[in-house]
C-alpha cells in the first residue's frame, strides 16, 4: 500500500473549500482524497491557517 502525504497546495484547497461551506465527502471527491483525510486535517490544522 502507497501512501502520500498531503501536499502544501492540498492543505490550502481543503481551507478554502471549507471556509466555502463544501462538506468533507465534496472536498474529498474534488481532490482525491477519503472524507476521512479530510476530517483529520481539518480537526488537526483548521485553526492554524
Amino acid at each position: 500500500m502507497s501512501y502520500q502525504h498531503l501536499t502544501d497546495h492540498d492543505r490550502y484547497v481543503i481551507y478554502h473549500l471549507h471556509l466555502v461551506g463544501l462538506s468533507r465527502a465534496e472536498i474529498g471527491r474534488r481532490i482525491g482524497r477519503h472524507r476521512s483525510t479530510i476530517a483529520r486535517e481539518l480537526g488537526r490544522n483548521v485553526n492554524r491557517m
